[in-house]
């Protein structure tokens, strides 16, 4: 009876060692494979040849489903090259397993922006600036706010904004009519927006003293210069 167990214990001993040798193998091969799928990645993106880039980082994700970075670099490629449909998907697919992702909050946003889904684009950009304090994220969420019609949040997000003292010296990019671009500060950006939100409820004389003062910190802001002018010829 003693030899039996005796036995039976060396052929338990025996299992175990010949399970771990397998795993470690397992776990090398894998390690091989990454390595392997990574420089294939890695001059796929070199030569420009997206589709196998793409089959790549689908590989790796397969093979190694809880590290995240292959999901953010998945997101961002089709991003990139302009797939905002599947890269806003992946992106929120990635923020059900981590909803702190500041770089899927961002590609979630601006890729369902750009597809017209605004109402489902805002929350992500909220997120991003509750996270990282970023004032472009704020702006964002307000002028989004005005363009769904919320506009007592637009306010409270414009006001946000006024009100931070970085936003005299961050400056936002904004198109021209002929096509060029001007920088003006976040505050000022922030007091058009909040001269749009009076014009739309027909508070014309908030309206006028918001354009006024964002015109005050850039006199050359041609988007409240056209505001200013569409005010006053509205309550000739």
């Amino acid at each position: 009876m003693k030899k039996l167990l005796v036995s039976a214990f060396v052929l338990l001993l025996s299992s175990t060692v010949l399970v771990a040798q397998e795993q470690q193998a397992d776990t090398e091969t894998n390690r091989k494979r990454n390595e392997t799928d990574q420089r294939i990645y890695q001059m796929a993106l070199r030569y420009n040849d997206l589709p196998v880039a793409r089959m790549k980082l689908y590989e790796l994700i397969d093979r190694n489903p809880t590290n995240l970075r292959f999901h953010e670099l998945l997101a961002t490629l089709y991003f990139d090259t302009n797939q905002f449909t599947s890269a806003a998907v992946v992106a929120m697919d990635l923020l059900e397993k981590n909803d702190k992702n500041v770089t899927a909050l961002e590609i979630a946003g601006y890729s369902l922006e750009q597809i017209g889904a605004i109402d489902r684009a805002m929350p992500y950009f909220e997120s991003h600036y509750l996270l990282t304090g970023t004032l472009f994220s704020l702006y964002k969420t307000a002028y989004m706010q005005f363009s769904l019609d919320r506009y007592e949040e637009a306010l409270n997000s414009a006001n946000m904004l006024i009100r931070d003292t970085k936003s005299s010296t961050e400056m936002l990019n904004f198109t021209k009519a002929d096509e060029t671009t001007q920088e003006v500060s976040v505050k000022a950006a922030a007091l058009n927006l909040k001269g749009l939100v009076y014009m739309a409820e027909k508070n014309v004389e908030e309206a006028q003293a918001a354009f006024m003062q964002a015109l005050e910190l850039a006199p050359g802001f041609e988007m409240a210069q056209l505001n200013m002018r569409e005010l006053r010829n509205s309550n000739k």
